[in-house]
């Protein structure tokens, strides 16, 4: 573990004992781990609350409030429940082992305890942890938080309908040209960029972002968790990515134009895959969304029938009249007026 890693982490040591408490600081703090201190369980709870470590040191008998009603607590706290606690102790029967794995504990050091062994077991469980939590991140720009918790839950097989949600289909006019002309790295760099503008502007409005095409762009509001002002929401994202673009530059004065499509109504959500999964959508709301799109004009944001008349009252819309849409035959459709 570099040395960096090491300085980030805080480590509570909760013990009664003056001598123990001296030993485990100096040996934690030679390698470059930040030490806080607490005489009980009881000041343990109070010094959590200020402070959120990254590890527990929990000595079993203490006054006032022992190891094991402290760890129970700990694990009882949707804040703390996380946090690794290793038990360090004399009381080492097996029946308050099995008792504090029960409890929670991620491992068990008997007293007198040797210095390598306890850091070789502290620094296994935060680097344990730090995974743990890398991983969580990465599930988490891959899911949406609702449908991760699932999964990970044990919950292999998520499949859901929505009655309706607002999906938004947007894509970059003239891009597969415009790359042409540009290295890979320029290309990746691009879309990069624009994309993550994309994606803070969905993260701010709590809208969900499913995935990208190339150089396409899909999201949608309304799922996992309900919202009554989905649409509203969608047109506020619409409006925002249109703002990106007009001001986002490549290689100068060269702007990126865009076409967007919007439509709304029931949808299918779940996950595919087992190794390199995705959660998407299905359904003629999906089609039809992606339809606006493609037959969209540069620069315009198009809308079904549905988003027109959610949004009539809110937004100023020109009728552009029935077009022809592959697979669905006649649609009315509607752009967003620029007045």
């Amino acid at each position: 573990m570099s040395t960096a890693q090491v300085v980030a982490s805080r480590i509570l040591i909760v013990d009664d004992t003056p001598s123990n408490i001296q030993m485990l600081t100096t040996i934690l703090k030679d390698k470059g781990y930040q030490i806080s201190v607490a005489t009980n369980g009881r000041r343990a709870l109070e010094v959590m609350e200020r402070i959120q470590p990254d590890l527990v040191l929990l000595d079993v008998m203490m006054p006032e409030m022992d190891g094991f009603e402290t760890c129970s607590r700990i694990k009882a706290s949707d804040q703390w429940s996380h946090i690794p606690i290793i038990f360090l102790t004399s009381k080492t029967d097996t029946e308050d082992i099995v008792h504090g794995f029960e409890l929670g504990a991620v491992d068990y050091v008997g007293k007198p305890f040797n210095p390598h062994e306890l850091l070789a077991r502290v620094n296994t469980h935060l680097t344990i942890d730090r995974l743990r939590l890398e991983n969580e991140r990465l599930l988490l720009n891959i899911l949406p938080p609702a449908i991760a918790d699932r999964l990970k839950s044990g919950d292999e097989h998520i499949a859901d309908h929505f009655a309706e949600v607002t999906v938004l289909f947007a894509d970059i006019v003239g891009f597969t040209q415009l790359a042409a002309s540009m290295s890979p790295q320029q290309v990746v760099e691009i879309l990069n960029d624009l994309f993550t503008q994309f994606d803070m502007a969905a993260r701010e409005l709590g809208i969900e972002k499913i995935k990208t095409i190339g150089d396409a762009y899909m999201a949608v509001c309304g799922l996992p968790d309900p919202a009554t002002n989905h649409v509203e929401k969608m047109m506020q994202m619409a409006v925002r990515m249109m703002k990106i673009a007009k001001e986002f530059k490549v290689d100068g004065d060269l702007r990126i134009s865009l076409r967007i499509g919007i439509n709304t109504g029931p949808v299918v959500a779940g996950i595919i895959g087992r190794r390199k999964f995705i959660y998407d959508l299905w359904g003629d709301t999906v089609n039809l969304a992606s339809r606006m799109e493609s037959h969209g004009i540069p620069d315009t944001i198009q809308v079904t029938r549905p988003v027109f008349q959610k949004m009539r009252d809110r937004y100023s819309f020109e009728e552009r009249g029935a077009i022809e849409v592959k697979g669905k035959g006649t649609i009315e459709t509607w752009l967003l007026s620029s007045r």
